[in-house]
């Protein structure tokens, strides 16, 4: 017999609730009892325990994605299952068609080097606390960049700091001097060497990363490759990846033609000359390139975060990865398994048109002002009366809060989200701040682990 599921709600949504769950020829038997209030998202677990008498046989009960409180006690007292649904009800039909199908991004396969650009200039406490940030991120490795012409005296101290905090280093010049210094004290990475420098790679444990003796050539990292086999040795190779307009379509060919002629050599690219060297936003041109990586196999990338625009490049390369790696390991496109990149616009941002939200309006019977928006604009209504503009200037002449202060300024925040929302494309819902995806820390995809979880998860495949 197929499964029999309770939804709760309340009165305004219980008539759109039943003609979406219609509309849904869904596989399961489903009562909708209206519970006593007027708006759902107001329904708590304790109105739930005081107010259901009757589950109706139900096998499971869904309340709305809003519902406070303790729903594992509800289910207890219950001896049901009691979960949310989705904020919207608009949203059920991909509530149960997609969220089995969603992968925890709890594996990867690709390292993380972040760059400490200006690490000769720094001291050594403020390299532990940006290396710290960087962990938090998501990185794996922190690379210390050295500076021409500029003095790196503490570089020893630097990398015991970060070794004694338990950090992966590596050290990033193409001086030999440099190189030769970061290895002794303990470095786990050297980034560069060519075909001339492999010396070095004898006089150091660290594991090299080979580029080109000159720029393009790839003969050259071919005998690179070559000498470090010979030598037993683990190695990463990065044929350079350019700017655009100054050689990025060819580099892009140097990537592929080197997975052809080596289909087992771990590679690393320096993703640096895209993500700062283009002003545009840097989740989508973290998710092309690595999903460029996933179809070469690249295992590295060094990240920068110099330019201001650049300032959460490690923490989406960390959420593509995890995106990439679950859409390969599915077989699928990297869709509909996380909106944390999507920063600036979402796939569904709005639920209702506003003549459906008329028709919410015409059951509201109290003064509460509710706020949603639609493809026409911002709409604002209560009892008295349904107002709609897509500046919110226009509207509050027309809501009578001149003489309440605090009122004014409540609507004002609001309404304010509500403009940036519609303006860009975003999902809006009154009370709550604007998701603006991995591109802010408070997101709600950083606790949840469906979602997105940068701390305290492993590599699937360490890489050289």
């Amino acid at each position: 017999m197929a499964e029999h599921i309770l939804f709760l709600t309340g009165k305004l949504a219980e008539k759109p609730l039943r003609q979406v769950l219609a509309g849904m020829a869904p596989e399961f038997r489903f009562t909708v009892h209206e519970l006593g209030l007027s708006v759902a998202a107001l329904m708590t677990a304790d109105m739930i325990r005081r107010r259901l008498k009757d589950t109706f046989g139900a096998d499971r009960v869904i309340v709305p994605g809003r519902c406070q409180g303790d729903l594992g006690r509800l289910s207890a007292d219950l001896r049901l299952t009691v979960e949310r649904g989705p904020d919207e009800l608009r949203d059920l039909p991909e509530f149960f068609g997609k969220k089995s199908k969603k992968p925890l991004l709890d594996r990867y396969d690709l390292r993380i080097f972040a760059e400490i650009t200006d690490a000769p200039r720094m001291e050594v406490d403020s390299i532990l606390r940006l290396a710290r940030d960087y962990r938090h991120d998501g990185a794996d490795v922190i690379d210390l960049g050295c500076l021409p012409e500029t003095a790196f005296d503490h570089m020893e101290q630097a990398i015991t700091a970060l070794k004694e905090e338990g950090f992966l280093v590596s050290v990033d010049s193409l001086e030999s001097q440099y190189l030769l210094r970061g290895g002794r004290a303990g470095a786990d990475f050297l980034l560069s060497l060519d075909e001339h420098s492999l010396w070095i790679s004898d006089a150091v444990a660290s594991t090299p990363v080979l580029i080109p003796a000159r720029h393009k050539d790839l003969d050259s990292l071919d005998r690179a490759i070559a000498g470090m086999k010979a030598r037993g040795r683990k190695f990463l190779v990065d044929p350079i990846l350019d700017p655009i307009h100054f050689g990025f379509a060819d580099s892009l060919v140097r990537y592929h033609e080197t997975r052809r002629r080596h289909p087992d050599v771990e590679m690393l690219m320096g993703v640096g000359n895209l993500t700062e060297l283009t002003h545009a936003d840097t989740a989508g041109m973290n998710a092309m390139l690595l999903g460029i990586c996933s179809e070469l196999g690249v295992r590295a990338i060094l990240a920068t975060q110099v330019s201001k625009h650049a300032c959460k490049a490690v923490r989406e390369a960390d959420l593509a990865r995890r995106i990439l790696f679950a859409a390969r390991e599915m077989d699928s496109l990297p869709k509909l398994i996380n909106d944390g990149l999507m920063a600036l616009h979402e796939r569904k941002p709005f639920p209702y048109t506003q003549e459906e939200l008329k028709e919410f309006w015409q059951a509201v019977r109290d003064p509460s002002f509710r706020i949603q928006i639609s493809p026409e604009g911002i709409n604002i209504y209560n009892r008295d009366g349904f107002h709609s503009a897509t500046d919110p200037f226009e509207l509050y002449p027309l809501l009578g809060v001149e003489h309440d202060g605090g009122h004014a300024f409540y609507l004002g925040v609001e309404l304010a989200r509500a403009q940036i929302a519609w303006q860009l494309g975003k999902r809006y819902n009154q009370d709550e701040p604007l998701d603006w995806g991995c591109a802010y820390e408070s997101a709600a995809a950083i606790v949840d682990p469906h979602v997105y979880k940068p701390a305290g998860t492993t590599l699937k495949k360490q890489g050289s």
